[in-house]
């Protein structure tokens, strides 16, 4: 039987413990890693620009510099090599949104906002991402079925974290239907409140706004759940 793939990761952090535990959780997840931790930007760059790491996780500030991880993005980006990036930073994700588009990262953690289970399932699921095999179907987003980067719709970038991506397929697959919040609630791995699922749903209007600023395909069912109803 052939040995499985040990992952190279690399974890940008300038906060000492807050790498650690990262590290621990990684290292829970896919004991067989290899890890590599930094702490600057300088390091972490040149680390970055000559080695192949099947995931990044990183903070969008290092030190003094707050723009650091935008730049360390920049660089993997430039190599073309597709490297998953999971930003983990105390910047609100609200916030974030509205930069994700420059930064092109896969996936978003917000400091403080998530536990152990939520960081090794949106680690692994970005390790299991490859290259998309898009189905396109009517007019509704083309969603990666391995989850990899954002969904595609009317051929721009949907900008939405995984757990947003899920909703949005578990939507879609039941078209011209009402999807109840328990059903949901399967797809929303923390924070299993209407609440919350409610928030993800206005992630997802939002970004496909920024691609049809009129679009009106997704119907809140008041009581029951949503329903995606465009053509």
């Amino acid at each position: 039987m052939t040995a499985p793939h040990a992952p190279h990761i690399a974890v940008v952090e300038d906060d000492g413990p807050t790498s650690q535990q990262l590290q621990q959780w990684l290292r829970a997840a896919r004991p067989e890693a290899r890890i590599d931790a930094f702490q600057t930007r300088e390091a972490a760059e040149q680390a970055l620009t000559t080695q192949r790491y099947d995931l990044v996780t990183l903070d969008l500030e290092l030190g003094r510099e707050r723009h650091a991880g935008i730049a360390l993005i920049n660089a993997l980006n430039k190599r073309g090599l597709g490297t998953p990036v999971l930003v983990v930073s105390a910047m609100p994700a609200a916030v974030y949104r509205s930069i994700m588009k420059a930064l092109d990262a896969w996936d978003y953690l917000q400091k403080t906002q998530f536990d152990e289970a939520e960081f090794i399932e949106t680690v692994l699921a970005l390790l299991r991402a490859s290259k998309p095999t898009p189905t396109p179907a009517d007019d509704a987003p083309t969603l990666d079925p391995l989850w990899q980067r954002s969904p595609l719709w009317r051929g721009q970038k949907l900008n939405l974290p995984l757990t947003a991506q899920r909703i949005l397929a578990t939507l879609l697959e039941r078209r011209g239907e009402v999807v109840s919040y328990e059903e949901l609630f399967e797809v929303v791995k923390t924070g299993r409140s209407k609440d919350n699922v409610r928030k993800h749903v206005a992630t997802i209007r939002d970004a496909l706004r920024e691609v049809d600023p009129g679009f009106e395909g997704l119907e809140n069912v008041p009581m029951r759940g949503f329903r995606w109803a465009a053509r």
